[in-house]
């Protein structure tokens, strides 16, 4: 079966937060919005149709998440990874950033020390800050055209009240799929001061052709042992507004902590929807999964060749997954405000500013191009018509 991506679908008045909240957000209606991480493409055609049938039977009551539910989680990392699942632990979670949030509380006391690497998604500092948690920057670094990570300052900045490690693999928003040696050497290091990895592979499944992802857990089984994975579907599938994410932890001990902190915040209720959707892209998504990414390896072809022949000024980093492109647009010489008073009211293009994602993220903009090739096309036309106008 051949899958529709070109098809531009209305999702205004859908209570979106990508498209209703264009107003309010910026102040500019007509904006065209490519910041947030969520596809202007339709759920899989499987998972529609289950959602369907579920919601035909007429009744939503308490549900519980059945051997069919793991079973479906279980084999898709088989299938995807090649990793056997079977004797960890899992939990749900609405999402993972609640799953971080709450890793946090379980792992860690106020004052503690948590180190990230920045420029990363922004609500990794939110929830080291808002849990009173010392965040650590080992900021990211440049190396031929190349993002990677600063393994020596690592080594210099823990010390006895570092306790996490929160490791983005796949990088959002730098679009690196970390090798294998590289998720060794950070993780031999966690071995050695005794540092808890936890490793958000939400977009795990979003890679491009010639780049492998390597679940951080899989490394070896006593990396295993601290390692707390976080996933989902979300990404994946496009449906972020069910609430769904797997929490995967083999260390039992490990497990226990965390699973103490969610249940005694109720958040075991699973939603009806997120379950039957999990299971039915789990089950059938494979095909559509592969089309998707063909997809995107187009628009992202079209991305680099346009900005090459119309907007040499503003380039794009090597993205190696996700559907977040890293732009740097500091040959425009602008201040970080100024570019992006440029985008919004000139261009009306709504990108995610570089600062957002912490140090390192001066002069840069994250596009989302997980959209109709005619949407990236039109934001793309826009950003040159307006430089040329300037």
């Amino acid at each position: 079966m051949n899958y529709d991506f070109d098809t531009i679908r209305d999702r205004r008045g859908t209570c979106s937060s990508k498209w209703d909240r264009r107003k309010k957000a910026v102040g500019v209606p007509d904006v065209l919005p490519m910041w947030v991480a969520d596809m202007d493409f339709a759920s899989p055609p499987p998972v529609v149709e289950a959602l369907r049938e579920r919601v035909e039977h007429g009744i939503f009551g308490y549900t519980e998440r059945t051997g069919s539910y793991y079973s479906a989680l279980a084999s898709w990392m088989m299938r995807r990874f090649n990793w056997d699942i079977r004797q960890n632990k899992v939990v749900f979670t609405p999402g993972v950033i609640v799953a971080l949030n709450l890793i946090i509380q379980a792992y860690t006391q106020p004052g503690d020390k948590v180190i990230i690497q920045q420029p990363v998604y922004h609500p990794f500092s939110y929830a080291i800050l808002n849990n009173k948690r010392q965040l650590i920057n080992n900021q990211l670094q440049i190396e031929n055209g190349r993002y990677i990570m600063d393994l020596n300052q690592l080594k210099k900045s823990i010390d006895s009240r570092t306790r996490l490690l929160i490791l983005c693999s796949p990088h959002n928003p730098v679009g690196r799929v970390w090798t294998k040696k590289e998720l060794l050497g950070l993780a031999e290091i966690c071995l050695e001061n005794d540092i808890i990895i936890v490793s958000d592979e939400i977009h795990a499944d979003l890679v491009f052709k010639g780049h492998v992802h390597t679940p951080t857990a899989m490394l070896s089984e006593e990396i295993s042992n601290i390692v707390v994975t976080c996933t989902a579907p979300t990404k994946t599938f496009n449906i972020a507004g069910l609430g769904v994410a797997n929490t995967i932890i083999s260390n039992r001990k490990l497990y226990d902590r965390f699973f103490a902190v969610v249940n005694n915040a109720g958040l075991e209720m699973t939603n009806v929807f997120a379950k039957v959707a999990t299971e039915a892209a789990y089950n059938y998504g494979d095909e559509w999964l592969l089309q998707l990414l063909d997809y995107l390896q187009g628009n992202l072809e079209f991305l680099v060749s346009y900005l090459q022949n119309q907007i040499p000024q503003i380039s794009v980093f090597p993205l190696e997954g996700t559907y977040l492109a890293w732009l740097d647009f500091r040959e425009l010489g602008l201040p970080d405000e100024d570019t992006k008073n440029f985008l919004i009211h000139k261009a009306k293009v709504w990108l995610d500013e570089g600062t957002k994602f912490g140090g390192g993220g001066k002069g840069f903009q994250r596009m989302n191009i997980g959209c109709p090739r005619k949407l990236l096309e039109e934001g793309l036309s826009r950003i040159a018509n307006a430089l040329k106008a300037s």
